[in-house]
């Protein structure tokens, strides 16, 4: 898996930019009127890594992307590519290319034409070969002959990842290139997507608002918001171990319970929750306060009947009433009152092996303390769980 490094605040010096064979922004800030779209960015992002920048409408994440393409310019701050300086260098002689949600393709030019476009205004030799090995690499060459409008949305934006790839840019932007898709195709071009990164082993930086789309391509995932990076990392380590209550509710869910620090360990911290005691690991706690959110996710709380035995020792919650009940198939979500008036989310499997519960039904939840964690109690705790539905 791919490892990016975010420079901010660290003590060693970042390398030389000649050094670094991947794309690299130092304090790279755009400013619009009195508006700061982004703020002092650091970045690094392998060769041959797929990055994904993923956060709200307005958290300047496209506007990263127009400025590393080079379709805006920064307001300050520096933008290297394989060792060189492309900050203000021209979109056309840069060595990346980008794919849109419209996918502008030319509607009068076949399959084949619209990819071999780039190389035939370069005067590319073997033009046919490489166009048929473009195809056969997106699964079009039975298509080669045909107009754009023959073609469905899924297809046409393999058109037009084609048409980028060809070129062999040191970076491929993809900015919400799935957007225009219905859902199962979505899904199905998200897989398709990591294939063709895989084999081609280029740099791809995908832009998107869909958490479930940057988790599953990317191999490391920068949570944006207003402007700056809240946390970044493979999709498993934001998910498990968010930093900040904006990345615990942007990605997926969590259930956030006010609590006071009773003592640190070695290896856990004791929390005070509502006057039950319960325990959070060290590299799981992300605050030095006396106060703080702790945090669990809705599948990892287990729900039964009260004194039943549930099999994560150490946090059981008693007083829970079932406030709310939604089966959606693979598991069934709870909504559970519990004694100080907070309403907790249970997400329970539907293996078979425990019964459903009925809405006022008195139940006690519990899990196992190495799934929470412990967020600052500065920040909002609905910060990051508006979802954006652009």
């Amino acid at each position: 898996m791919s490892q990016v490094a975010e420079t901010k605040g660290a003590d060693a010096a970042p390398a030389p930019d000649a050094t670094y064979d991947g794309l690299r922004l130092r304090g790279l800030t755009k400013s619009f009127a009195a508006f700061t779209a982004v703020d002092d960015l650091d970045l690094d992002v392998p060769r041959g890594s797929f990055f994904a920048l993923l956060g709200p409408s307005g958290c300047g994440k496209t506007t990263t992307l127009r400025m590393v393409a080079g379709l805006e310019t920064p307001t300050s701050g520096s933008i290297t590519l394989a060792g060189q300086d492309i900050t203000y260098a021209k979109p056309y002689k840069r060595p990346v290319n980008t794919v849109f949600q419209s996918y502008a393709l030319f509607p009068h030019l076949d399959i084949h034409e619209n990819v071999a476009f780039g190389l035939k205004r370069r005067k590319a030799k073997d033009v046919d070969a490489q166009v048929q090995e473009m195809l056969d690499l997106v699964e079009l060459e039975a298509q080669a002959r045909k107009r754009p409008a023959q073609l469905s949305g899924g297809q046409q934006q393999r058109v037009a990842l084609a048409r980028a790839l060809i070129n062999k840019p040191e970076v491929l932007l993809l900015d919400e290139p799935l957007g225009a898709l219905d859902l199962k195709l979505r899904r199905s071009m998200q897989i398709e997507l990591k294939r063709i990164q895989t084999e081609v082993g280029l740099t791809f930086i995908h832009v998107t608002h869909d958490q479930e789309e940057a988790m599953t391509m990317a191999d490391t995932v920068a949570v944006m918001n207003a402007g700056v990076i809240e946390q970044m990392g493979s999709p498993a380590e934001l998910y498990e171990n968010p930093r900040s209550t904006f990345v615990a509710n942007f990605l997926g869910q969590s259930n956030l319970i006010e609590g006071r620090v009773l003592s640190r360990a070695a290896d856990l911290v004791s929390v005070d929750m509502h006057g039950i005691n319960v325990s959070v690991p060290v590299d799981r706690s992300h605050t030095d306060g006396d106060m703080g959110w702790i945090g669990i996710r809705p599948e990892k709380v287990l729900i039964g009947e009260p004194g039943e035995a549930l099999d994560a020792p150490g946090n059981t919650i008693p007083g829970g009433v079932i406030s709310d009940v939604s089966f959606v198939g693979v598991s069934t979500q709870y909504l559970v009152r519990m004694p100080w008036g907070q309403e907790l989310q249970v997400f329970a499997q539907n293996t078979g092996r425990s019964r459903l519960f009925s809405q006022g039904e008195p139940v006690e939840l519990s899990w196992r303390p190495e799934y929470a964690f412990l967020l600052d109690h500065a920040q909002d705790a609905r910060a990051g769980a508006q979802k954006d539905d652009e």
